[in-house]
């Protein structure tokens, strides 16, 4: 009764939020077009302007600039929810969705500290960072949230560009917002990375934000 209760659920939820069925690849690229995030589209007053999220096979790491408040979290956990979706055998909020199965899904979004048990906004923020540095594989999704935020601007872009080589390395499929030039600017001359940015839609007369795919070669973050 369960797995009914399940299924029945999920394609109810298919029909009324006009998902779409998903197509599962083995050569790691994520092509995404038209996605959204379910919750938010669901529960906003405010237009949800739908992304595209593209990853060719020679792309481990998107990185993303972009200003403050401007979607970039969301943008993020829009994939996982997709990948999600996808892996259990629902329709996933986007036009169309091409992208592979991912073993695992590691996070680090947002800022908090656990006080209590001694750990800093810092000492959290690797914590998490060092899960996934241990346990992630070429097969992996990983998104990551402002690396190396919780130090001082030279400490947390070395910390950053240490992380990123090393989740490229590997091959595993990775997102990383950033405020650093210098994460940009590495992008720029390394294989595997590719630069991203979010501008202000002067189409609307509200404050929302598009992902547009920096040319390769090219940074326009």
């Amino acid at each position: 009764i369960s797995i009914i209760d399940a299924i029945t659920a999920l394609s109810i939820a298919s029909e009324e939020y006009s998902l779409t069925r998903p197509t599962i690849n083995d050569d790691k690229s994520i092509i995404i077009k038209n996605g959204f995030h379910p919750v938010v589209q669901a529960v906003s007053k405010k237009e949800y302007v739908k992304n595209d999220i593209i990853m060719d096979r020679n792309t481990n790491t998107l990185l993303i600039t972009g200003p403050n408040m401007s979607g970039k979290s969301t943008y993020m956990r829009q994939l996982g929810i997709i990948a999600i979706m996808a892996q259990i055998g629902c329709f996933v909020p986007a036009k169309e969705a091409m992208l592979p199965v991912f073993d695992k899904i590691f996070t680090r979004i947002g800022a908090s500290d656990d006080l209590v048990s001694g750990e800093s906004t810092f000492m959290v923020e690797m914590m998490e960072a060092s899960r996934a540095i241990r346990f992630a594989t070429k097969n992996s999704l990983i998104l990551l949230d402002e690396l190396g935020s919780g130090t001082d601007p030279i400490q947390g872009s070395r910390l950053a560009i240490s992380i990123l080589e090393h989740f490229n390395n590997i091959g595993a499929t990775t997102i990383s917002t950033t405020h650093y030039q210098e994460l940009k600017e590495y992008a720029l001359t390394n294989s595997g990375f590719e630069n991203a940015s979010f501008e202000f839609n002067i189409d609307t007369l509200s404050p929302t934000y598009k992902l547009l795919i920096g040319i390769p070669g090219k940074s326009n973050a």
